[in-house]
């Protein structure tokens, strides 16, 4: 009897580190990509998983000493805040992150020395973004956040590599900007891919709709993210019935609506801005299609409200964060905000407030020197799980931020949101 105990107390003792390494959380596929989704998934498994470890910087820079005698500490922003059809998204960006600034200020600043924002526009012609990037090198400026336009975020982004001056992205959802692996940038707002993986699953699985019809921007937000749609589809054997495009600016629709008429769909995604999608569904609705409408995240809008009015009942969208959550510092925030701009605070907004914190913390836990504050945005670790305004926001090895999105349904001229429905299959999904 002795014996027996003694061996099954060593067989117990032997097997704890193995029921302790299954009861931890499994690894998650890159980009949270759901199993179903994963390319070739079916078929072979990788070679090798490309992004699974951060990209390290080894480069000099953390010696440098703190300089002395300043009388202001710089944070440089890029937005698009004239001559850009993101105006409105951009001035709502440049707020989000100058309350950030103002509140810390208010805190003592950094060591009594206070903070400064240097914004610069981004005006969305080629190039323009690495001129400014370099103007506020010249500003010596300790971190920039920035921006929404997906090539000028990229072109951004080069110099930044170049210059080494810590990013913080809280407005490109473009998949592509953290695959890079540039150790000088982290995004804090969801990407493209996971907003198309929630609205496949919705749309094909939920709502069991099989004859999509896709129009588009034809610009590189429409083209990434419809790709990461289109991709995502087709491996759950839905291929895109129709993809037609219109340009920003447009306001006669009345050509790819009569394609869209002509392939007979069951549902439409439209992934655009909210002016002209407003339009769109507006002049979809006079032709006769009463097809339910489904959108990307720039749909969530105000705008889009005002100009379909009616039009707009039923359309689904996604969304980086949930505005109406029984969060006590989200709702300060939106208090806050209104006091101090008298508007209701928007997606960019609310992603800028919470960069700018990143920021801003950052330079309190590592100083005035640039590569230290991006040692510290980098790690993995400090801000891993930092409640924000938009929510937790969780960061993968490409520093990309793969907290939760949210869907949004228009309801009585109204935006309710919910939750995304995890994912299905065809045996298990229901209307």
């Amino acid at each position: 009897m002795p014996r027996t105990r003694y061996i099954l107390i060593s067989v117990i003792l032997l097997l704890i580190p193995v029921l302790e390494l299954h009861g931890q959380d499994e690894k998650q596929n890159y980009g949270k990509t759901p199993d179903e989704l994963v390319p070739y998934g079916k078929f072979q498994k990788a070679y090798k998983n490309f992004f699974d470890e951060p990209q390290l910087f080894t480069g000099a820079g953390r010696e440098k000493p703190e300089p002395t005698g300043l009388s202001e500490v710089r944070i440089g922003f890029l937005g698009p805040l004239e001559g850009s059809v993101m105006v409105p998204q951009g001035i709502q960006m440049l707020q989000g992150a100058t309350l950030a600034v103002e509140e810390a200020n208010e805190r003592g600043g950094y060591k009594g020395i206070p903070f400064r924002i240097l914004a610069h526009n981004d005006v969305g012609l080629w190039g323009a973004a690495a001129n400014e990037v370099v103007k506020m090198d010249d500003e010596k400026v300790w971190a920039f956040l920035g921006t929404i336009d997906d090539i000028n975020s990229h072109v951004a982004l080069r110099v930044t590599l170049k210059l080494e001056i810590p990013m913080v992205n809280t407005g490109d959802p473009d998949p592509t900007l953290t695959e890079t692996r540039i150790p000088w940038l982290i995004r804090c707002i969801a990407d493209d891919r996971q907003s198309s993986y929630a609205l496949v699953n919705y749309i094909y699985r939920v709502k069991r709709h099989s004859r999509v019809a896709v129009m588009r921007a034809d610009n590189r937000y429409g083209r990434v993210g419809v790709m990461e749609f289109r991709d995502a589809a087709l491996r759950i054997g839905y291929p895109l019935v129709l993809e037609v495009r219109f340009a920003d600016g447009d306001t006669d629709f009345t050509t790819q609506i009569e394609r869209m008429i002509n392939s007979s769909p069951d549902a439409v995604l439209l992934w655009g801005n909210a002016k002209e999608t407003a339009l769109i569904i507006k002049q979809m609705r006079k032709m006769g299609m009463e097809q339910p409408i489904y959108g990307s995240d720039r749909l969530m809008s105000p705008d889009l409200l005002k100009i379909a009015g009616n039009d707009a009942e039923g359309l689904v969208t996604t969304c980086q964060y949930n505005p109406a959550a029984d969060n006590s510092k989200l709702k300060a925030f939106q208090k806050n905000y209104y006091e101090r701009f008298e508007m209701e605070p928007d997606v960019f907004a609310a992603h800028a407030y919470d960069g700018m914190n990143l920021i801003i913390e950052s330079i309190q836990i590592a100083g005035l020197n640039r590569t230290l504050i991006r040692d510290v945005l980098t790690d993995l670790k400090t801000f891993q799980g930092y409640q924000g305004v938009t929510g937790e926001i969780i960061f993968d090895a490409t520093w990309n931020d793969i907290g939760p999105v949210w869907m949004s349904r228009v309801r009585d001229g109204k935006f309710e949101f919910f939750p995304t429905p995890p994912m299905t299959t065809d045996s298990s999904a229901k209307r």
